[in-house]
């Protein structure tokens, strides 16, 4: 007997990108088995680029460029063996290697204000689709972006660029096969931004006056070359250019000043692209010649049993050069002698003046020295006792208002209680409105005054008022409390509504809205404000505010039974009252319809018929809209709408087809939730009755093997709708005839409607998809032999 042959290695399904080569090999057990390769179940003798190898016990079939059309299923038989694999043809989007490196390595240069387009052009297995990123945001069409695409390019156009534009952009091409993202650069030049603010003044002296500013927060693109620095003289309208800075100088001295003369300033950054806007100062004044002004008072800080420490300001006026110390001078209070504190001037604007008489007390001054000379003293300081810190006094006592007017309140109280070394020096009165938070000094009265009138307010003012105890060691602890103007010379206001266009008389207030309402009003005294709907007290959810002339509703979220009619009553407390009311309704999106119900009332149509929805019981302008799509995954298309009845009849139904419907309830606010048909309702199409004479047998032999009388053709659809494809074949006795879709047979799917009326085959696909798109083959076979026609189904995105 011949030894049977094996496989010792089978086919291995590859995948490849479109123009590469590819190869299928496996390896028999015997050398001279001749193999036989197929393509999707046709023999292969010659194909072009395609190559047949044997060597030894390896057979080979070798793609020297793959392409789409060498994408299939591929069986290699010889002697007793037999194996199958598949090639998958990769086409992923891909850009020129060349122009992909000069996209992405430099970045692309625009400035401002000129248009710019970025173009890439493409290739790889349709459709690709191509999505431009900025920031990780996808970029859209607005006034000035557009992003265009066709079959072979990509471009974004920005019509006027600006600094906003600048940064990272990203393109995603993507395909079936695969993703390309390309990174992209993009930097717009401009003019930079004024230099940062404000302008200080460092030096300002009858010779000179010094400015110092900041580099611009956005040099546009550009490093900045240098300042620009001008000046304009106060009540003059022209500016006059006082020279340049380099960038790294953020300061300029100009001489050209003029004593006691007031002077404006603004400096303009400068790049490559141009000038930037100016920055200006305020009004700078030079001083006058000769020596400095006088500084303010001193301060005392702090103070012990023999040492008091002093602050000071610079004074506003330098002179003619820089300060370079100041002469601090002391006296005992009472006595007119001032006697210097230091031998030389003091660099530092605070100093300890040691060296003094316990329980004495002090007052001291300030000069300003330059090189002009000594300027004029200070005033001297509030005087100080060279002695330990005492404790501030406590909390004045029974605080109250003892007796009030329409224009004046008078408050009374006694001293605090008394502790060793807290004698009380005076009283501090202050005062603020009940609007404020500020507090305003009112009097500074003696140590025995222990009342005082506040004068100058309005009839019936409410403000807060308090009084705290003045000491050596401070001001004590404030007593606070609340007052009210009488009301003897107020006139009565009856209440009244001051009704406006700002108020509405009717609401319409979406659902989960707030819900919120101003009534203004007024009257003297303030009248007593009550809130109704619909005759009863407001719902717990409801917030009501009164204040200032006007009364609040707050309802946060509105719901179905906010809607009625709200009523606002001011009442004066003599039986008198004034009310206002206006209509709330509150609505929303309709609930869904009910139950669908279908019937076939008329041959060939089908009544649509449903459960009203609820909404209809409060919804004046409330309707229907019915949709219906083939197959389950087909898309929806509207049949009627503004139906305000429960009922709608199709009449366009094809027999043998599914169909699914689908109601919608509408009104101004917008659409429900649909209600559907579970079910597909389908008109079973009715087969006409043929009735053929048979002919007498002659003695010929009519057999015949099928043929194809008009072949498939090649389909190119866009999602969602429907493909059909027919052909025609003959042959005796009549051929069956499959479907097959990449080798499997459709008869049993339900997504696919096949017919066979005499010869004349047809396949309906119902609302394509991506997975659709493939090789279509039918077969016709009888007992005499077999025939086949292809065709290739291509899927393109919606239109």
């Amino acid at each position: 007997s011949v030894p049977r042959c094996y496989l010792n290695k089978q086919l291995a399904t590859v995948r490849v990108l479109k123009g590469d080569p590819a190869e299928l090999s496996c390896t028999v057990s015997r050398d001279n088995v001749t193999g036989t390769w197929f393509k999707d179940g046709l023999k292969l003798t010659s194909m072009d680029g395609v190559v047949f190898e044997k060597k030894g016990l390896v057979h080979k079939l070798i793609i020297n460029k793959v392409e789409d059309i060498h994408a299939g299923k591929y069986r290699f038989e010889g002697g007793d063996v037999k194996t199958e694999a598949s090639i998958f043809v990769e086409d992923p989007p891909q850009v020129d290697k060349v122009l992909l490196k000069n996209l992405t390595s430099v970045p692309t240069v625009a400035k401002a204000g000129e248009g710019v387009k970025l173009r890439i052009p493409f290739e790889g297995r349709g459709p690709i689709r191509a999505a431009w990123l900025k920031d990780r945001m996808e970029l859209g069409d607005d006034s000035r972006v557009r992003v265009d695409k066709t079959d072979t390019c990509t471009t974004l156009s920005i019509s006027s660029c600006d600094r906003r534009d600048c940064g990272d952009y990203k393109v995603r091409l993507k395909n079936d096969s695969g993703v390309l993202e390309i990174n992209l650069k993009l930097m717009v030049i401009d003019k930079p931004q004024p230099p940062a603010g404000p302008i200080k003044i460092v030096e300002s002296s009858a010779n000179n006056i010094t400015i110092q500013w900041k580099p611009p927060k956005d040099d546009g693109g550009k490093p900045v070359q240098r300042y620009l620095v001008e000046r304009q003289q106060v009540g003059r309208n022209d500016w006059e250019t006082l020279g340049e800075t380099p960038r790294s100088c953020t300061s300029f001295t100009t001489n050209k000043v003029e004593e006691e003369m007031s002077y404006y300033f603004r400096v303009r950054a400068m790049n490559a692209e141009g000038v930037s806007d100016a920055l200006e100062s305020g009004e700078v004044k030079a001083a006058g010649k000769g020596s400095p002004g006088a500084p303010d008072r001193p301060e005392i800080i702090s103070a012990s049993k023999d040492t008091i420490t002093i602050s000071w300001k610079a004074p506003c006026k330098t002179g003619t050069s820089q300060i370079k110390g100041y002469i601090v001078q002391k006296r005992k209070k009472g006595t007119v002698t001032w006697l210097p504190v230091t031998n030389a001037p003091v660099k530092d604007k605070k100093l300890k003046v040691t060296g003094l008489k316990k329980g004495v007390q002090y007052e001291f001054r300030v000069a300003a020295v330059n090189a002009a000379g000594t300027g004029e003293p200070s005033d001297p300081s509030e005087p100080a006792f060279a002695r330990d810190p005492t404790k501030s006094p406590g909390q004045v006592q029974d605080l109250k208002v003892s007796s009030s007017d329409s224009t004046s309140v008078t408050l009374t109280w006694n001293k605090p209680e008394v502790q060793d070394g807290n004698d009380v020096k005076g009283y501090e009165v202050e005062m603020r409105p009940c609007n404020s938070l500020s507090w305003t000094k009112c009097f500074t009265l003696p140590a025995g005054s222990t009342s005082c009138r506040v004068q100058g307010l309005q009839a019936r003012e409410k403000l807060f008022l308090r009084v705290r105890a003045l000491g050596d060691g401070g001001p004590g602890e404030a007593a606070e409390l609340e007052a009210c103007a009488g009301a003897a010379a107020a006139a009565l206001v009856p209440p009244r509504f001051l009704i406006d266009d700002t108020v509405k008389s009717f609401l319409l207030i979406k659902a989960g809205d707030p819900i919120r309402v101003k009534i203004p009003f007024e009257g003297s005294p303030e009248p007593a404000v009550t809130w109704l709907k619909d005759g009863l007290p407001l719902p717990g959810r409801a917030a009501v505010s009164t204040g200032e002339g006007s009364s609040r509703l707050l309802l946060r979220a509105a719901e179905r039974g906010d809607s009625g009619t709200y009523t606002v009553e001011l009442g004066d407390g003599l039986g008198k009252s004034e009310t206002f009311s206006f209509q709330v309704q509150v609505t929303d999106v309709p609930q869904p319809p009910g139950a669908i119900q279908l019937e076939e009332n008329v041959p060939n149509t089908v009544t649509v018929t449903w459960e009203p929805s609820a909404s209809e019981q409060w919804e004046k302008n409330l309707y229907y809209t019915v949709l219906k799509r083939e197959s389950q995954k087909g898309l929806w298309h509207v049949l009627g709408d503004l139906i305000y009845n429960n009922k709608f009849t199709f009449t366009r139904v094809v027999p043998g087809r599914d169909y699914y419907f689908r109601v919608v309830a509408k009104n101004d606010v917008g659409a429900s939730d649909p209600s559907e048909t579970v079910q597909p309702w389908r008109i079973w199409k009715k087969k006409a009755e043929f009735r053929v004479k048979a002919q007498k047998y002659r003695g010929v032999n009519q057999n015949q093997p099928p043929r194809f009388l008009v072949p498939l053709k090649c389909h190119v659809v866009v999602t969602g709708s429907e493909c059909h494809m027919s052909c025609a074949v003959g042959g005796h006795p009549p051929p069956k005839v499959t479907w097959y879709k990449d080798s499997r047979d459709l008869s049993r799917d339900p997504n696919y409607f096949c017919t066979n009326d005499f010869g004349v085959c047809s396949l309906v696909v119902l609302g394509v998809t991506k997975q659709d798109e493939g090789e279509y083959m039918v077969e016709a076979s009888n007992e005499v032999g077999r025939a086949f026609s292809k065709a290739f189904l291509s899927i393109k995105g919606t239109a």
